[in-house]
């Protein structure tokens, strides 16, 4: 599997991308949202568990390089809601990138390839996406990509303790049929 865009290649995880995902997990400006991947054993098990949903689903977050270097620039792809909540089951898209790349509108680029990747080859009804509520540069993305926001689907995320700053969460949705009519042709 491997969706290309102008500037940016998603493809499955190799043993090569280890390194630099766990450089990126340590950096506290990219995690300052994110529930923590303190050790190399916690990012190593994130990925495998990226791997095993692939193998499982067709799908999972991608490792994100630049096509034209193939420096490693993130992790962006689909998922599935790993808890219970009133929107679930549900698939959702997430993106993490290393701040070197911030601003440059890869995370937006390579999310519309695996949005494309959920609603032309999965046939997927509708993917949401997810964040805390100050996490300005996320939902930036989301409404980029067209994804709208209902603050009745707001919630606390429940794999966070009671109290941390991180467990309020927003939700936006993008029905396939609004996608497709935004990308016609």
């Amino acid at each position: 599997m491997q969706l290309l865009t102008p500037r940016l290649m998603l493809r499955p995880w190799r043993d090569a991308d280890r390194q630099p995902f766990a450089e990126m997990s340590r950096d506290p400006q990219v995690m300052q949202y994110l529930r923590p991947l303190a050790t190399a054993e916690a990012c190593n098990a994130w990925i495998d568990g990226h791997i095993a949903h692939q193998e499982a689903h067709g799908f999972c977050l991608w490792p994100c390089e630049l096509r034209e270097s193939g420096a490693f620039v993130g992790a962006v792809g689909l998922c599935y809601v790993a808890f219970e909540a009133h929107f679930t089951p549900a698939v959702e898209i997430g993106w993490r990138t290393a701040r070197q790349f911030w601003g440059q509108g890869y995370a937006t680029e390579a999310a519309d390839a695996a949005l494309g990747f959920g609603f032309r080859e999965i046939g997927l009804p509708e993917i949401v996406a997810q964040a805390v509520p100050q996490n300005v540069r996320s939902r930036r993305v989301m409404e980029k990509l067209g994804m709208s926001r209902d603050p009745a689907d707001d919630h606390d995320h429940p794999l966070l303790p009671e109290g941390d700053p991180r467990r309020p969460h927003v939700l936006y949705r993008l029905r396939r049929g609004e996608w497709l009519a935004r990308n016609a042709g």
